[in-house]
């Protein structure tokens, strides 16, 4: 291990480990312009085609990095120029004319490499180019590194409305005197800086991989722009010490590995971020699927006052689920203080109650929605209703319930529960063992009055006790306290 370590400090390793993690830094922040552009085809195009103008940069100037940087730069403007001109002459798909380009383009630097090693008695080794030697780094490359680096990062912030706005709302920028094509050009001629720059470390080839993947990353995890753009740089820096330490224990070659890595952090993203991940996408669509049967089961149980086993049976029938599934969710129910049991009978509790009033309101302002604003008939409705009656939020539903003029019966004749006025947070909302304060402000003060008279105060904490039909029971200082649910479901806390 120490003869490892020992490895890293030598003075080809810190140059090989900085000019890694200025190349991810680079990438890592055009990468993210590159993919919210839909460019990852045109990125990899550019990266490929700046291979011709190394070999005429060779031919002036000899094996000097700041010929390689302009050679590339020329290249990579008539790549992007031919590009351009095709779509605008030829009519030909913009993904085949890149195609067209980047595949000659390669070709001709792979010829004219060959050709010089032929030739001219030099020794260009193809691979290097191809594949990235960050091994090889000398320190006029850390140099260009650092150059690119910065210019890059400051140019974004110099320009992050313009490219901001031509990102997102190109006819809106066009509209406020920002030109997208010029826009558009310095981002080719930031991405050529960043394709050269990255040359040592990871090659013409694999450069792609580090502009897309720790940008699409990224995307995975925020919404907004300066977060992406952070968290991307983060990405490839990590994407690209990792990969550099991994490569000189395994004895492979580093910019592979560089990409292998950002791969997995990638893969392991899918799965994981925190928002777009898979297995919260998974977890989500359990826990409405999960809501979906509770409210199914709470709007089945508003139409007797106590479910016995018989009706238990008919419910299974007619909502098509398990006994298994309504006896798990009934205890649920228990739990939350939506429900009450005594022995193998159910009924609901004022909260459950509320709760069942709140679904059909939602459903049968969504019939009368449907039937008045949308022309549809009596007999199309429910089912639709019977879906959105458990996605539709407290806010639409009022909104709909507004539009509508406050109507008191929906199509059917059937009556609409009002609205109950509540506090943003009430008493009765929280379940069994949770904890909370008395608001200081109220509602009315007849509930400031019952409540001193139940010997509570503003800013009291409790805990709650148990949820009843008739009454919420919570804990004050070791002391128990029966409130009538009609109190609690007024109670303002926080």
């Amino acid at each position: 291990m120490e003869s490892f370590l020992e490895i890293f400090t030598q003075p080809w390793a810190v140059r090989a480990i900085i000019a890694s993690t200025l190349v991810g830094l680079t990438c890592g922040v055009l990468g993210v312009f590159i993919v919210l552009r839909n460019m990852s085809l045109l990125g990899d195009a550019l990266s490929h085609s700046v291979l011709p103008g190394i070999v005429v940069a060779f031919l002036f100037f000899g094996y000097n990095p700041l010929g390689f940087f302009l050679g590339a730069i020329i290249a990579g403007l008539i790549s992007t120029s031919l590009i351009s001109w095709i779509q605008q002459n030829a009519k030909t798909r913009n993904d085949a004319a890149i195609g067209i380009v980047f595949t000659v383009m390669f070709s001709l630097g792979i010829i004219g490499i060959s050709w010089l090693n032929n030739t001219e008695n030099v020794h260009l080794d193809l691979k290097d180019f191809l594949f990235g030697n960050v091994l090889a780094v000398t320190p006029a490359d850390l140099w260009m590194s650092v150059i690119v680096a910065v210019y890059s990062i400051t140019t974004i912030v110099v320009f992050y409305r313009y490219f901001f706005a031509t990102t997102f709302q190109p006819v809106v920028a066009q509209v406020m005197g920002i030109s997208v094509q010029a826009t558009h050009y310095l981002l080719m001629f930031m991405l050529s800086f960043a394709v050269v720059s990255a040359m040592r470390t990871v090659g013409v080839i694999l450069v792609v991989a580090m502009l897309i993947t720790p940008a699409s990353t990224a995307l995975l995890y925020f919404h907004q722009l300066r977060k992406v753009l952070f968290l991307s740089a983060v990405f490839g820096m990590f994407s690209a010490i990792c990969g550099f330490v991994i490569a000189v224990w395994l004895d492979s070659n580093p910019g592979p590995v560089m990409v292998i890595v950002a791969g997995i952090l990638y893969g392991i993203s899918v799965f994981f971020a925190p928002e777009k991940g898979l297995v919260r996408k998974y977890w989500n669509r359990k826990k409405q699927s999960d809501k979906i049967i509770r409210e199914d089961i709470i709007k089945w149980m508003l139409k007797q006052d106590i479910l016995s086993s018989e009706d238990i049976e008919k419910m299974k029938n007619a909502l098509g689920i398990s006994m298994s599934t309504i006896q798990q969710k009934l205890n649920n129910l228990v739990r939350s203080g939506m429900v009450e049991s005594e022995g193998r009978k159910y009924h609901l509790t004022l909260k459950g109650h509320d709760a069942g009033q709140e679904i059909v309101r939602a459903h049968r302002l969504w019939e009368t929605f449907q039937v008045d604003k949308m022309g549809m008939n009596q007999e199309q409705i429910h089912s639709e209703a019977d879906r959105l009656e458990h996605q539709l939020t407290r806010d639409l539903v009022d909104e709909v319930d507004e539009k509508l003029g406050y109507p008191t019966t929906d199509p059917h004749g059937s009556p609409i529960p009002p609205k109950t006025k509540t506090p943003a947070r009430s008493l009765i909302s929280l379940n069994p063992k949770q904890k909370g304060r008395i608001a200081k402000e109220q509602l009315n003060h007849d509930i400031e009055g019952e409540l001193w008279e139940l010997g509570i105060m503003a800013e009291t904490i409790f805990s709650i006790v148990q949820i009843q039909k008739d009454q919420v029971i919570i804990r004050v200082q070791n002391k128990d306290i029966g409130i009538p649910a009609y109190l609690a479901k007024q109670i303002n806390i926080y």
